[in-house]
């Protein structure tokens, strides 16, 4: 099931926006940042990684070639002269606008319009039960 939703979500983020799934996820990530309505959101590179639960390797690529498409740009860090910050752009922000009305849309379609109020209830109860476990000692 989850391969499945999975690749529906893919499908349809590509097909209405030209986003991958991981492109939409660090969107998210960064857009979740956001401090001041002026600022561009931003985070350390190891933060993302480890709120995406990602490689830093993998998120490195991916990061680059986000870079290239000009959804994120990298800044130096003042603090620390080996970090950097990823920080989300105008276009970045303008993707993830685009995209997130529709991709909410499909996870109802997909997922929440196919079950019962009640359903949906036990639903978040099992997935708190099982990221408990995942959360706690391994």
């Amino acid at each position: 099931m989850q391969a499945k939703v999975t690749a529906r979500l893919h499908r349809q983020l590509q097909a209405d926006s030209g986003l991958s799934l991981a492109d939409f996820d660090v969107l998210v990530q960064l857009t979740d940042r956001a401090r001041d309505p002026g600022e561009q959101p931003r985070a350390r590179v190891l933060e993302l990684a480890e709120s995406l639960q990602w490689e830093k390797s993998r998120l490195s690529h991916h990061l680059s070639r986000m870079q290239r498409r000009g959804l994120v740009a990298r800044e130096d860090c003042p603090d620390d002269g080996r970090g950097a910050f990823i920080v989300l752009t105008d276009d970045g922000r303008r993707a993830i606008e685009r995209a997130a009305p529709r991709h909410v849309e499909t996870v109802r379609e997909v997922v929440l319009d196919r079950l019962t109020a009640e359903e949906v209830r036990v639903l978040g109860d099992i997935a708190e039960r099982v990221l408990d476990g995942l959360d706690g000692p391994a």
